[in-house]
């Protein structure tokens, strides 16, 4: 039989996947299980299983090939089959190494029938066939296309129709997406004017080029604007201390300031429902769950894992889910429902001793949130008219919002009710 396997689904968003490397070639036999190929996203490498084994006997699409989903891009050999033997054909469905997005693939067996007729009790002739082969159309496509011919066939002009249909769309598609898009250089022109040994030329990387486009469209997207808030933690960093003693031993991980900055975002976009929208068209789209983006570097770069419904956990809660979606990052662990989702985002730049930045928001969400680096500062602290200076740890904030339909007034609240958590957040409310 053989296994039509197919470029998977990844992700809600996600409508093509770029292949990375073929791990077996033509003629090579695979076990079932075991990594066929690896493909990248927008943001994860994965890697694809077969799930039979058998023999490789056909490779559709060549590595660093950009397919779209649903398209065949190998073909399996499990075995003969007997002549004359009924048509079988089903589609099974298989997780990605213990994820959960599925890999559809279509097992079928060859008849010495012209004729092939489908489980769904579709019939297709071989012209009809050849031209979905040639197009590439998927036997899920191919099932979906409304056939004007008897008894509901797909004849010759439905397909092509089909066809003529999907280029268009795409077409379309890629006019609006163009200008995002970074332009192709060739080398040999890149080198005339930039020549060796004086400099280097490196090619972007697939998720170099997808931030590229993403970050472009953000800003094309979002008039941006982004305010900038001081925060006086000295009581948070004394609370942070007290719990780390012993937290490790308790709960198997150790205790970050970022729970905490989490936490209080959280707690703060409760009171602003409309920081954890977004805009359809005219439309505002208000979430009624918080999915909140925490941005983690990791060996591919920087990546945003997102913790489903944040408003719904604790502050213990929120720092299990951080650690293990750091862990899981750096480890290229991640599954691709991961780092979908997402309502708002946090990002940390003080981990690596930035004090202040302006991140750009993540599409579609309506705002993002950054967090700078704790320094000790001497600063004048009013005590009821005798002013002292004494030395505080002093935090810097950021949020940038769409200010599309979030004003200055909206933005300006929320962020003196995220300092706020922070400046006065007590023992109490962290246990």
């Amino acid at each position: 039989m053989r296994i039509e396997i197919v470029m998977p689904k990844m992700g809600e968003s996600i409508q093509e996947g770029k292949i990375l490397h073929w791990t077996k070639r033509i003629g090579e036999r695979i076990e079932k299980e075991e990594t066929l190929l690896e493909i990248s996203t927008d943001k994860v490498d994965s890697e694809i299983p077969s799930p039979a084994a058998g023999v490789l006997v056909e490779i559709r699409a060549k590595e660093n090939d950009v397919v779209p989903v649903g398209a065949v891009i190998a073909i399996v050999e499990t075995g003969l089959v007997p002549e004359n033997t009924a048509l079988q054909e089903s589609v099974i469905n298989f997780n990605v190494g213990n994820q959960s997005p599925e890999v559809s693939v279509h097992i079928s067996g060859e008849t010495n029938k012209s004729n092939r007729e489908e489980k769904s009790g579709r019939f297709y002739s071989p012209l009809v066939r050849k031209i979905a082969e040639k197009e590439k159309i998927s036997n899920q496509e191919l099932d979906a296309i409304v056939g004007t011919g008897t008894n509901g066939r797909v004849s010759k002009k439905d397909i092509l129709a089909y066809c003529k249909q999907k280029e268009m769309l795409l077409q379309s598609v890629g006019r609006k997406e163009k200008s995002f898009f970074l332009q192709s250089v060739p080398i040999e022109e890149v080198l005339a004017k930039y020549p060796e040994p004086l400099h280097r030329i490196v090619p972007l990387d697939h998720v170099q080029l997808k931030m590229a486009e993403h970050m472009s469209r953000s800003a094309a997207t979002s008039p941006h604007v982004t305010i900038v808030d001081e925060a006086d933690v000295s009581l948070l960093i004394l609370l942070y201390h007290k719990l780390s003693d012993g937290f490790e031993k308790e709960h198997g991980f150790k205790l970050t300031l970022t729970p905490f900055f989490a936490f209080a975002v959280v707690r703060a976009l409760k009171e602003f429902p409309l920081l954890n929208s977004s805009l359809a068209g005219d439309k505002v789209v208000f979430k009624k769950y918080i999915n909140l983006g925490i941005a983690v570097a990791s060996p591919a770069g920087l990546l945003v894992p997102v913790i489903k419904y944040a408003d719904e956990k604790n502050f213990l809660g929120l720092a299990q889910a951080i650690h293990d979606l750091t862990y899981r990052t750096r480890a290229k662990r991640l599954l691709p429902e991961d780092i979908s989702g997402g309502t708002f985002s946090l990002t940390n730049y003080g981990v690596f001793g930035n004090i202040i930045g302006t991140p750009i928001i993540n599409q579609p969400q309506a705002a993002i949130f950054g967090i700078g680096a704790v320094k000790k500062r001497p600063v004048v602290v009013e005590n009821e008219g005798n002013d002292s200076i004494e030395i505080r740890s002093m935090l810097y904030l950021t949020l940038s919002f769409d200010h599309r339909f979030i004003d200055g007034a909206t933005g300006g609240q929320f962020m003196a009710r995220v300092r706020q958590g922070l400046e006065q957040m007590t023992e109490n409310e962290v246990q």
